[in-house]
């Protein structure tokens, strides 16, 4: 079997982790799908599905790399000396011309780069992250109104239905 061949259980999107506080917190306006360099008990502890993007953010540096940092992948239980730090700084892989179509665009007022969500993509860990502008305080209460306003529709709907079924 050759090295690049998947067995059948690791096709298709496996989810790790989601940053619910992202979308709470930022309008979404570019979404874009990044490769991670990871350690072997990085891998390990993540097929575990232990991680947390919930502190963690994504810079850009002067040499045009882009990182993810503050992610905690906890240390792998069964790991020995040769263990990682949880909350190392860890490179995306992402092609130049997106990397720096997006050092350009978070050079404008109000614009930065979430993790949106960590998952196991054909066997290898991919991070979701998106270019996203942060939401006033107003803008989150409003957004939260209409979710429960939604949601009381669809019960008063679900009861109507229920009563006339």
């Amino acid at each position: 079997m050759a090295k690049n061949d998947v067995t059948a259980k690791e096709q298709g999107l496996k989810p790790i982790a989601v940053n619910r506080k992202a979308r709470h917190d930022y309008a979404i306006e570019d979404k874009y799908e990044a490769g991670i360099v990871l350690s072997g008990t990085e891998v390990k502890s993540l097929r575990e599905g232990r991680a947390s993007l919930a502190e963690a953010f994504v810079s850009i540096d002067r040499r045009g790399e882009i990182w993810l940092e503050n992610a905690n992948i906890p240390e792998y239980l069964n790991g020995t000396w040769t263990n990682h730090a949880p909350k190392r700084k860890r490179k995306l892989l992402l092609h130049a011309q997106q990397i720096a179509k997006l050092a350009r665009q978070i050079e404008a007022k109000g614009y930065t780069i979430v993790p949106i969500s960590l998952y196991f993509k054909n066997g290898r860990v991919k991070v979701e992250i998106a270019l996203a502008k942060g939401k006033r305080e107003y803008d989150k209460r409003q957004a939260l109104r209409e979710e429960q306003d939604k949601r009381e529709a669809q019960r008063a709907m679900r009861l109507r239905n229920l009563r006339h079924g």
